[in-house]
């Protein structure tokens, strides 16, 4: 599962790595939370379809399209074990495949509730992968939303949490984008490809937990009260 994740790369940069046409400014995020709105990279869908890379701000927790009512809980994490079954995730692996970039990402001991703060080894963004809806109410009112993909967690990341987001090499991301030439079932098989970037995790104060806080040292290393501790995942 990804609950909470962290967004410090600038504006400029992000758009470098990524290649998308847009040149959006938003501000740092230490502390990012379901239902606020999230940076995620898509290639359009129909006929805004263009093939290019573009940017855009979306509800994070997936609404799919054909429920006639908001509801109200939403969807922020689709496993990747079911994604091609499941109705409510079947449109958006089609036809709405996208990338969410972070700098990082909480996860809780499932035993200790100690928060962790995982990052790449090598430090720098990298991109989730994600889905994405666009809603519209019966009032004209219109919501695009997104869910982040996860698989199971592995090596030392799996004894805090049995599920991590799905991090693709940038090798995967053209591929994972294109829906028009890569069928569902190949683009899932991608979220198990060897290459994703090796992570580095330790122990944060409990201040995450309130997403009112959204500062830096949110991200600091502190004493784990119990667990595991400092890890590297390999």
């Amino acid at each position: 599962m990804c609950g909470r994740f962290v967004i410090t790369t600038p504006p400029q940069a992000m758009k470098e790595l990524f290649g998308y046409a847009e040149q959006p400014n938003f501000p740092a995020r230490r502390n990012i939370a379901p239902t606020q709105p999230v940076p995620v990279i898509h290639t359009g869908e129909g006929h805004t379809r263009d093939g290019a890379r573009h940017f855009s701000l979306m509800r994070w927790g997936l609404v799919p399209s054909w429920m006639k009512k908001f509801p109200g809980s939403v969807l922020i994490n689709a496993r990747a074990e079911t994604i091609l079954e499941k109705p409510s995730f079947r449109g958006g692996i089609r036809h709405r495949r996208a990338l969410i970039p972070a700098d990082g990402f909480y996860e809780w001991d499932i035993r200790t509730k100690q928060p962790y703060f995982i990052h790449l080894k090598s430090g720098g963004l990298f991109a989730m992968a994600a889905i994405w809806e666009d809603w519209m109410g019966a009032d004209g009112s219109q919501i695009e939303s997104a869910a982040i993909v996860t698989v199971a967690a592995k090596g030392g990341l799996a004894p805090i949490h049995p599920r991590s987001p799905a991090i693709l090499d940038e090798s995967a991301w053209d591929a994972w984008l294109d829906t028009e030439n890569v069928r569902p079932a190949d683009a899932v098989k991608l979220l198990y490809e060897p290459g994703a970037p090796a992570l580095a995790f330790h122990p944060v104060s409990t201040r995450v937990n309130k997403v009112a806080n959204d500062d830096e040292s949110l991200m600091a290393p502190v004493a784990a009260e119990s667990g595991p501790g400092q890890l590297s995942l390999l």
